[in-house]
């Protein structure tokens, strides 16, 4: 069963190869495994899991050079930046925009540079013909 690239769900893990594959274009799996190792106890085998996961949700795809896997991104980072938001806005907000906006307003150190960011996209979207 095909998943649309609008729909890739990815978990903590696989959403940082997927960052490390944007920024490098293109990788070996040890290469992968070893990033992702900086920051997260994991094992190469496992990294090679979720990449095999990757590669059937139709986020990646590898190409085989002198017996090593090189991977690379398929899934562009807008779409899954999109569908990934709108999961976690979905599943802890209960799809409400203005909670999640509400939740980070709240409990979050946000600049006053941050703050007229905000307005001015809150303002943009006001302009917006519906």
């Amino acid at each position: 069963m095909a998943i649309k690239k609008n729909e890739i769900r990815m978990g903590k893990v696989q959403l940082r190869i997927m960052q490390f594959l944007w920024d490098q274009g293109e990788a070996p799996a040890r290469e992968i495994s070893d990033h992702i190792a900086t920051t997260d106890a994991i094992s190469h085998s496992t990294v090679q899991t979720l990449l095999r996961k990757l590669e059937q949700k139709g986020a990646v795809s590898h190409v085989e050079r002198d017996r090593i896997f090189y991977f690379s991104p398929i899934a562009d980072r807008s779409d899954v930046t999109t569908s990934t938001t709108r999961d976690f806005v979905n599943r802890v907000f209960q799809g409400s925009a203005s909670s999640l906006v509400s939740h980070l307003l709240q409990h979050e150190q946000i600049s006053a540079d941050e703050l007229q960011q905000l307005r001015e996209m809150i303002n943009k979207a006001e302009e917006k013909p519906k």
